[in-house]
């Protein structure tokens, strides 16, 4: 007893480990024998230099039904800037919505309120869907990506995954208007950024569609607002 406890790295713990679990102590209360007769598993190949990774299981066909998307994009670890450290955001508002709010990552502002918009920007977009007559439990609310990771970016792949979801998303929730906020939905939906995409109406799952500016960047630029407005009414027009 006593004296001083000497260390050991993470290599010397995990060949500790794997001359137990050789020795037939794998748990810590077993009442069974070791089959020491069954073959090994077989060992995974070393990747080749410069091969391909595997795309992330981020499309899942089998979600049929609304509420089975939303407990998905609530649990599942393989979405898009899914990590240990990032914060998930889920959706919220009714099936065929009047309309869908499709905006970009959620912010810390956003983790606060709990919600894909949260603080003064959503203060700012409750006003917007008053100006155009629309309740606010009428909207249905969703980011592009639901987790707040500060410092990660998408790649490229992950905004098309981000994307399809999107679209599989727009399909269940069955809304009346779509509304992208900002230039990362507007890219990764329409292919376009913001503004080549304002101004005209797109058809998304065959839902009548507008791009605008993010209700967090009309805070700081508030001389965007009265564009905002036009691309408002330009929503709502009646279709031809």
């Amino acid at each position: 007893m006593g004296g001083e406890a000497e260390s050991i790295g993470i290599a010397e713990a995990r060949s500790a480990l794997a001359w137990w679990l050789e020795a037939g102590v794998d748990v810590a209360v077993q009442e069974d024998c070791r089959d020491w007769l069954k073959p090994p598993e077989p060992r995974k190949q070393p990747k080749a230099p410069g091969a391909a990774a595997a795309p992330p299981n981020v499309v899942q066909p089998a979600h049929e039904t609304l509420s089975e998307l939303q407990d998905w994009l609530a649990s599942s670890l393989q979405l898009p800037l899914a990590s240990a450290t990032a914060k998930r955001i889920t959706p919220h508002g009714p099936a065929e919505a009047a309309i869908m709010l499709l905006s970009d990552e959620p912010t810390l502002h956003d983790l606060t309120a709990g919600q894909p918009i949260g603080g003064e920007a959503w203060e700012l977009t409750k006003r917007m869907l008053a100006a155009i007559s629309i309740p606010v439990d009428q909207a249905y609310s969703a980011s592009l990506s639901c987790f707040h990771a500060p410092g990660a970016k998408l790649s490229a792949a992950e905004r098309d995954a981000c994307a399809e979801i999107a679209r599989k998303h727009i399909r269940l929730v069955r809304p009346k208007r779509l509304l992208l906020f900002g230039g990362g939905p507007t890219q990764a939906l329409l292919g376009k950024p913001l503004p080549a995409a304002r101004g005209h109406v797109h058809t998304i799952e065959g839902v009548r569609t507008v791009a605008t500016f993010d209700p967090r960047d009309l805070i700081n630029r508030s001389s965007n607002k009265s564009l905002a407005w036009k691309d408002l009414l330009l929503l709502m027009e009646n279709e031809s």
